[in-house]
């Protein structure tokens, strides 16, 4: 049965081909930062099973890296024994700025006029890539839109996509807009809107000139404000006559430069006489509540329309604004639906996990449930460790020392899940700010994250569940006030704490073991869990950077491939 509304030319592949799906689309000029791509990325699916992916920038060590077509040359030339004219396929995601792709050499060439009319149907293009000889041949190629692969890149982690389910990319831009909704029922999958009428929920994030001012971040700096936002709108409140005054004045969008426009009117308004550039101001966390808060509602709203006019049982929510944990708890409160499924690299480094996830439901094969390990282009996975490593880890952790991970292959997304982490206790506040500011030189109001067994978050929070996308770091909880004090190095001023929950040993079986360890003989209930990587680089892959990374941050030891040394 065709799947989709509108796609007629439709061809299906031979279950046994070989599937390139790739982020590369090239940026618009040469700038400083990524502009308006950034986070290339690549997977390669085989018998329908992920065999490899890459995020560029582990392996380059350039963050956020967007030159996909500098390397994809050699990458692919590893791989010359599975390109074959007749059992390959090669898929390219677009973005609005273009749907072609042309590596450094011209060798390997993807070409399609996609006008995105309709998202859901692959436009089908011409591809040229070298073969053993790097004489050149043609390729079966399609176009997936943006849109798709970030909803689709939710469903490996899902374990496949569920009757009655709704599917949203929200994004700073995407190829028709920053905003897409599906709805997939009776085995058909419809598009329902597209558009950039959110674009200001999303822009408050990464084109918002008081938004940058208030956390002293460069016009092109877009990559990371937000998780930096995040972190300082903690501090605040969402008062509601300052988020009038922002609402009258766009937010003060267009504030960039000297911003006399924005202190005037606070300092008519409010009386305001501080500085943007002394950010360690209540004005400002709470300008930053407001923001948070606005965006939380406007996104929420617009969820809970269309959880009213599907009637949907299940939410598939990708795109790197599905990174917002306050918006993602609050959405789980809702209880809008049976179950919402978030995946870790809902961002753009996922978008080639997306597109492939699709390719295999359009094909109808089935998608299995994929742990977030997938990074693993030079990486093993098969490691060993016994007792001894565990408890010499522990016995570091113990004495207060700082240790960094590298256990086998490296997590898709953003965020370090215990495979590329560094740690520490969680009960010491001095402790906490040493890992965040003196090693990994982050801003000083960047609160760490903690991760314990679920038995610790049910206690610490006083659920009796705990949802799954807590596995992923990717909602706060409250933490009770009796539990604060022995975890003051991990919890928000405001009470919260963005937990990464390991449910059972499979998870992570190292970091179960640890964690298990430590609670049942020294009733230490969480570690401080925050990425391994230092002030402006991307977090390791390889044991090699991490014990390069590890010594230049001078942590006190590593663990790799579950053994213990120190450095």
């Amino acid at each position: 049965m065709d799947k989709l509304s509108g796609w007629t030319d439709y061809t299906a592949i031979i279950f046994m081909k070989t599937v390139f799906s790739i982020y590369g689309i090239a940026d618009r000029n040469n700038f400083r930062y990524p502009g308006f791509v950034h986070d290339h990325n690549y997977c390669i699916s085989e018998q329908n099973s992920i065999k490899e992916y890459c995020h560029l920038e582990r392996l380059t060590r350039v963050k956020y890296d967007n030159n996909l077509s500098n390397h994809l040359e050699d990458l692919l030339f590893e791989h010359k024994t599975r390109i074959k004219p007749d059992d390959s396929i090669f898929l390219f995601v677009n973005s609005f700025i273009g749907s072609s792709f042309i590596s450094k050499n011209g060798r390997i060439r993807f070409d399609c006029l996609n006008r995105n009319v309709d998202l859901v149907s692959p436009v089908k293009g011409y591809g040229w890539v070298p073969d053993e000889l790097w004489d050149g041949f043609e390729v079966e190629s399609w176009s997936i839109s943006h849109e798709i692969a970030h909803a689709f890149s939710v469903v490996p982690f899902a374990g496949g996509l569920r009757e009655n389910s709704l599917l949203i990319s929200f994004d700073g831009g995407s190829s028709t807009g920053n905003f897409a909704a599906f709805h997939y029922k009776d085995d058909r999958l419809i598009q329902l809107e597209s558009h950039w009428e959110l674009s200001q929920l999303s822009k408050l994030f990464n084109d918002n000139g008081l938004s940058f001012g208030i956390i002293n971040a460069a016009p092109g700096e877009h990559c990371s404000v937000p998780g930096k936002l995040m972190g300082y709108a903690s501090l605040g409140h969402a008062d509601k006559s300052i988020l009038s005054w922002l609402t009258g004045h766009e937010f003060f969008r267009d504030s960039w430069g000297a911003r006399t426009g924005f202190y005037q009117e606070a300092r008519k308004k409010f009386n305001w006489n501080g500085r943007l550039e002394n950010n360690n101001d209540q004005f400002l966390f709470d300008i930053a509540a407001c923001m948070q808060d606005y965006f939380k509602l406007g996104i929420l709203n617009k969820i809970k329309q269309l959880a009213e006019k599907t009637g949907a049982d299940y939410l598939y929510y990708g795109g790197g604004c599905a990174l917002n944990i306050v918006a993602n708890a609050d959405l789980i409160a809702k209880h809008w639906f049976r179950d919402v499924y978030i995946c870790p690299c809902c961002n753009d480094s996922g978008l080639s996990i997306g597109a492939a996830s699709y390719w295999a439901f359009i094909n109808n094969h089935e998608i299995k449930l994929n742990s977030p390990y997938l990074n693993n282009r030079n990486c093993s996975s098969d490691y060993k460790y016994d007792e001894k490593d565990v408890v010499s880890t522990a016995n570091a952790l113990l004495e207060e020392k700082v240790i960094g991970v590298c256990n086998g292959s490296a997590e898709a997304g953003p965020r370090a899940l215990g495979n590329r982490s560094i740690l520490s206790l969680a009960g010491s506040k001095a402790l906490a700010d040493k890992v965040s500011t003196e090693i990994k030189k982050r801003e000083w109001y960047r609160p760490v994250a903690p991760i314990m067994l679920e038995k610790n978050t049910r206690l610490v929070n006083g659920l009796n569940e705990i949802h799954h996308l807590s596995g992923y770091m990717l909602l706060d909880f409250f933490i009770l006030p009796e539990y604060q004090p022995e975890l003051q190095g991990v919890v928000h001023v405001n009470g919260t704490s963005r937990i990464q929950t390991v449910f059972q040993r499979s998870d992570n079986p190292f970091m179960f073991d640890l964690l298990e360890y430590l609670d049942k003989h020294h009733k230490v209930k969480a570690l401080i869990n925050t990425s391994f990587n230092g002030k402006g680089e991307p977090i390791v892959h390889t044991p090699y950077h991490a014990i390069a990374s590890g010594r230049k941050m001078k942590l006190d030891g590593l663990v790799i491939n579950g053994k213990f040394q120190t450095i």
